[in-house]
């Protein structure tokens, strides 16, 4: 049960902070079962400490021993050095999770002791609110249980997807950045509303309202998009001259090129880290 796991966090950025609201909000993890580390930041782990009450350190101060998961939550950047760090203070029946945009599991394999498990997972910032999509994809060594509780870590912050690690860079496009892509077109829509001469506060809630009610319908109807798109598109109606204009507009191209451009530079990054180690 993941009530007597220990969870150690490398990193105390918005990701990190994220998950451990998560799992704190679900009641699955204790926070006096939570340590968070990083390199320098005291200052930053210091509020994480009195926001949540975990056990925040800097990393040498860590009691490795005692941890079940580490959690790896820093800049992909910054992922050679903790690895190297991490090798010689952890046993292989410790489970490395990696939330490191780009970096492979068999990079942190080779990083770290003989048959280390490593899983990779990618949740987004909705994790925050229970509401993430999560992927995770298994290294060469997880263990089955292992695989359950983190994929019972995960589902404290919304729902799991189990994919192959060549798919993490489509999943970072889709779903690591995708929420940034809904802000962006709810911004577009808060200005139009205002302009308009609605209240910017009272306009921002319809529009999320709207997003979160036709996300829900997908959701629990089962059926595809453009189904419920034709289905409330009265020919020469509002929502048809409205539609027409986001084609006009090249707005589907967009679309795809923002998840495209995202999945892209999440190999992007791979490639370099991994040509930059060997």
């Amino acid at each position: 049960m993941l009530e007597n796991k220990t969870v150690a966090f490398f990193g105390a950025g918005s990701m990190a902070e994220s998950m451990i609201s998560g799992m704190i909000h679900a009641e699955k993890v204790p926070a006096q079962q939570i340590y968070v580390t990083n390199k320098f930041n005291g200052d930053r782990l210091t509020e994480i400490k009195e926001r949540y009450g975990v056990h925040t350190m800097l990393q040498k101060d860590l009691p490795y021993e005692e941890v079940d998961y580490f959690i790896m939550a820093m800049k992909p950047y910054g992922a050679e050095e903790a690895l190297a760090f991490l090798k010689d203070k952890i046993r292989p029946d410790q489970v490395v999770v990696s939330v490191l945009a780009g970096i492979s599991t068999s990079y942190m394999e080779e990083k770290l002791n003989d048959e280390q498990q490593v899983i990779r997972v990618m949740p987004n910032t909705s994790s925050m609110i229970q509401e993430s999509a999560s992927a995770m994809s298994l290294g060469s060594y997880t263990q089955k249980r292992h695989e359950r509780d983190v994929k019972d870590l995960l589902a404290c912050m919304g729902e799991v997807f189990i994919i192959e690690e060549e798919q993490m860079d489509v999943f970072t496009g889709l779903a690591g950045s995708g929420p940034a892509y809904f802000y962006y077109l709810m911004e577009e829509m808060e200005k139009v509303g205002v302009e308009q001469g609605l209240e910017a506060k009272k306009a921002r809630k319809i529009i999320a309202q709207t997003i979160y009610g036709a996300a829900k319908m997908v959701l629990e109807k089962g059926e595809a998009p453009i189904v419920l798109r034709e289905r409330v598109t009265s020919p020469n109606g509002t929502t048809h001259s409205g539609v027409e204009a986001l084609k006009a507009h090249h707005g589907g191209e967009a679309i795809s090129e923002a998840v495209q451009h995202a999945a892209a530079r999440s190999k992007e990054i791979r490639e370099e880290l991994e040509k930059v180690a060997h």
